[in-house]
């Protein structure tokens, strides 16, 4: 198994799930100690904003999930990571409530039992989740690359307790491997039919084990599965599909669809945009200051779309001058012309960089919100 430190992406999710950095003493009820004991752990909370979850800290810091970063195979990529964190995040909102829930990450399954489940099922390791190898005439793939965990706590005061539970799948779109050592690489495409039959099954077995552990007997699990995308795409995967085991049941009985999609404009070689207005609205938008500023190495957007409709747009903007005053200049000219081109009623940002450093961002947080503009190193 290799095990992927996502640090940056960590701390990001960190932040979008709290826009505030406030802190508010608390205990942990499973967990704290008396106040008379000196080696007692201090728990505190951090104050929520823009409709996101008031996180657990401990002892002043954020509680990582012993199972981040684990994959079954090398076939991860980049730009899936953050995606399967923000993606069951927004499922978790449909189930636990931003206002009654506090959130942690996951406490609950130990590496030692995810590298079991993402290893292939064999006799040296029956709770494999990825099937059994096969033969030299039928390859059997690995389905299932990742597991993440979200916990949702309930409480207040020094009475925090878990509340629910969200599991976060990641199933292969492709699997690369060897038909003998050394040998060439080979690529095996798998069905959006075959993630789904093989996600469900492994999404129950996952319900039944979790329901053995005694904190876990009487609580909601949710769980997502996520569609990863190749292991060299620029675009990240999505989830297509949701379902939770309600409190002391052990089976998914309703299952929801979820339409997500994602793209990088400009769109390469003959493939469609998902929208021509909003890709013509970008390409009016990089044309203009690319237009005001002849030594600009490259423009590129992010746009993910929930349910056909645009539901946030990241721009990346390289350039190759490093003048304050140019830099001043041309960040005025990014907001002027995203205000004229780019949509009014999604969350935007814009970083601005060279290759070595962010220069530069502009962005709003919300649909609703006026673009905020931050200069590194400026006044």
């Amino acid at each position: 198994m290799k095990r992927y430190l996502q640090i940056i992406a960590t701390l990001a999710a960190a932040v979008s799930l709290s826009a505030c950095g406030n802190l508010k003493n608390s205990n942990l009820a499973n967990n704290a100690k008396t106040s008379s004991d000196s080696n007692a752990k201090t728990y505190q909370t951090t104050e929520t904003g823009n409709n996101g979850y008031t996180v657990l800290l401990k002892d002043g810091h954020y509680v990582t999930s012993p199972i981040a970063g684990l994959t079954a195979t090398d076939n991860d990529n980049s730009v899936d990571g953050r995606e399967l964190e923000r993606g069951l995040v927004q499922i978790s909102k449909g189930v636990y409530s931003t206002n009654s829930y506090v959130f942690q990450e996951g406490q609950y399954i130990t590496s030692t039992v995810a590298n079991d489940w993402l290893r292939r099922k064999s006799k040296d390791n029956p709770l494999g989740l990825n099937p059994e190898l096969g033969t030299k005439k039928k390859y059997n793939p690995y389905y299932l690359e990742e597991i993440i965990e979200q916990d949702f706590l309930t409480g207040s005061g020094s009475n925090y307790r878990i509340g629910g539970i969200s599991i976060g799948l990641a199933l292969n779109s492709f699997d690369y491997y060897q038909k003998k050592k050394d040998g060439p690489e080979y690529e095996m495409a798998l069905s959006r039919s075959a993630q789904k039959q093989y996600g469900q099954q492994a999404a129950q077995q996952i319900v039944t084990r979790l329901r053995k552990q005694k904190a876990l007997k009487n609580i909601p699990i949710t769980v997502g599965l996520f569609a990863k995308e190749s292991k060299d795409s620029l675009v990240s995967g999505s989830y297509f599909l949701s379902g939770t085991a309600t409190a002391n049941s052990s089976k998914i009985t309703k299952w929801k669809a979820i339409n997500t999609q994602t793209e990088v404009l400009p769109t390469v070689g003959n493939k469609k945009a998902i929208n021509s207005n909003n890709a013509s609205s970008f390409n009016s938008f990089k044309e203009s200051i690319q237009n005001y500023f002849p030594n600009i190495s490259g423009v590129t957007a992010t746009l993910r779309y929930e349910n056909g409709k645009l539901a946030q747009e990241n721009i990346s903007i390289t350039t190759q001058f490093y003048g304050y005053e140019q830099i001043q200049s041309f960040t005025r000219l990014v907001l002027s012309t995203a205000k004229k081109y780019l949509a009014n009623d999604v969350p935007i940002e814009i970083k601005i960089g060279s290759v070595n450093d962010i220069q530069a961002l502009v962005a709003k947080e919300t649909g609703n919100s006026g673009y905020q503009v931050h200069i590194y190193g400026g006044e």
